[in-house]
């Protein structure tokens, strides 16, 4: 008998193209929009705590490594259950996991409930990154995971002024109900939308079969080497600077509310960026912004230092766009290194490695603050930024002879 339903691999009509990238984008803007409003609550959580620099790069440390050890894990449960089901356990996960740390007595409780928060949203990025590269298999892909990656942001520009508005008033507990509650909604939504929608496309809940003997279905193991290298350094950078940002900013006089609005108009440069990048990439190439956005990247975090608090609030948006819009290069590269059929462990692998190295990061950089002051420790994620764009040059391709 043959079966004539739809090939995961073929390029779906236009209206289930759509919905994917639609269900896609919402995920993602839920999942990025909680992570990151985590960076307004930290200055808070030290004050009540009495914590570190260390101590505080550590939250963001095993928050990150949770959600990076769950991204293979992740794509083989989505070959069998479907990415759907996934999705929306991994985000009633994340929910209910920040909800309970308005019960935290200690810090240790603490960073076990954000490890667990870190786990439940590790499903989100390979498996909603791979249905929206399998939805857009030939034309607009980049574009496409450009607007993915822009809906990221928008949950990021959202979030963390709320909760920054929020937590002044409430404290930085409030603040977490609030993000977990968001979550669990969303979570329980996906769980409805699952079980109701029986005329979804293939492409949203369709199981994938196991195929082991496909390895991670990488075409040019030296460029994807390379790629996931500048991946590392890249979310290195992002992720100390984000993490320390508000320390810089409380030191200039700043409140919880002004440092979400600073963290507001960061994320909408950065929102513009991941889109803009993304295009232009196709336009101009990958090494040519890749490059220039490190450069600007490192060059703009030293800027920072000696600006007031009132000329930070011009600047941050140029910030924010640069130190966003590589990823949707680096992203929107890896399916041209990976066969169809293995993108989801592809994206896996690529994102497990790239947000392992990253998460460590914060801890180092809170080390390095711990011991010789925050301006130091900034200087040294500039110049992490300026490493990755030198090695984008090794990311040509040789010339065909």
């Amino acid at each position: 008998m043959t079966d004539h339903s739809p090939s995961l691999e073929e390029a779906p009509a236009s209206p289930g193209r759509v919905e994917t990238l639609a269900l896609c984008c919402s995920i993602h803007l839920l999942h990025d929009g909680c992570a990151n409003a985590l960076y307004v609550l930290f200055p808070l959580i030290a004050l009540d705590l009495q914590l570190s620099f260390a101590q505080v790069g550590l939250l963001k440390t095993a928050y990150t490594w949770a959600l990076s050890g769950m991204q293979i894990p992740a794509s083989f449960l989505a070959e069998r259950a479907g990415e759907i089901l996934i999705l929306s356990a991994g985000t009633a996960l994340l929910g209910l996991s920040l909800v309970a740390t308005a019960l935290v007595i200690s810090y240790a409780f603490l960073v076990w409930l954000l490890t667990l928060a870190g786990g439940g949203s590790g499903v989100q990025h390979p498996l909603a990154s791979s249905l929206v590269s399998h939805a857009y298999q030939s034309a607009g892909r980049r574009t496409a995971l450009g607007t993915y990656n822009f809906s990221g942001d928008l949950g990021k520009v959202i979030l963390p002024g709320l909760i920054g508005v929020l937590a002044a008033s409430w404290g930085w507990r409030g603040g977490f109900v609030v993000l977990g509650l968001f979550a669990v909604t969303t979570g329980g939504v996906l769980g409805l939308y699952l079980a109701k929608r029986g005329t979804t496309p293939p492409t949203l809940i369709q199981p994938r079969p196991a195929n082991p003997s496909q390895g991670w279905g990488i075409l040019d193991r030296r460029r994807f080497r390379r790629l996931t290298l500048i991946g590392m350094l890249d979310d290195s950078t992002r992720t100390s600077f984000l993490t320390f940002l508000p320390f810089l900013l409380v030191q200039k006089g700043m409140g919880p509310e002004e440092i979400g609005l600073v963290f507001t108009l960061l994320f909408a440069g950065g929102a513009v960026g991941k889109f803009l990048c993304g295009v232009l990439a196709d336009r101009c190439g990958i090494v040519p912004m890749i490059l220039g956005t490190e450069i600007l990247t490192g060059a703009l975090i030293l800027a920072l230092l000696p600006l007031s608090s009132a000329a930070i609030f011009f600047v941050i948006p140029l910030v924010g766009l640069v130190l966003n819009g590589t990823s949707s290069v680096l992203y929107g590269t890896v399916p041209e290194l990976v066969a169809p059929q293995g993108r989801s462990r592809g994206y896996a692998l690529y994102y497990t490695v790239v947000m392992a190295t990253g998460a460590a990061a914060p801890f180092l950089a809170g080390l390095l603050s711990d011991a010789t002051g925050l301006s130091l420790s900034l200087g040294a994620i500039s110049a992490t930024a300026l490493a990755a764009g030198s090695l984008s040059l090794f990311l040509r391709v040789p010339p065909r002879t």
